[in-house]
């Protein structure tokens, strides 16, 4: 639950769903992200920083350029999972998945032994 709390917190600032946006469709490094804000490079960063914390982007190199790209599967399920914690009607069903993951568990265990 914790990892859900640094998500939503990251989520909870317009720059960084706003930055979210900018990296839906193609991978942009801190330079090209800034552009597109009226706030300095370091604080563009420290969004960054906060995105990636919460594991919503990734980062990989490029030459000198760090690039940023969207973790969307994570994203999708963290906010997935935590409706799921909170809607009535999905708590049943969730439970009912927990019960058939043990069992089928049980049966691999039993076939390995």
């Amino acid at each position: 639950m914790i990892r859900k709390v640094y998500i939503f917190e990251a989520l909870s600032s317009h720059v960084r769903r706003r930055i979210l946006a900018y990296l839906s469709q193609t991978d942009l490094n801190a330079g090209d992200i800034a552009k597109h804000f009226n706030i300095s490079k370091p604080t563009v960063s420290r969004h960054l920083s906060v995105l990636e914390n919460a594991e919503l982007i990734s980062s990989h190199r490029k030459g000198q350029f760090i690039y940023y790209h969207l973790n969307r599967d994570h994203l999708v399920s963290n906010i997935y999972d935590f409706l799921a914690d909170f809607c009535p009607c999905s708590r049943r069903y969730k439970k009912e998945s927990k019960a058939l993951a043990k069992s089928q568990a049980k049966e691999r265990n039993k076939k390995h032994e």
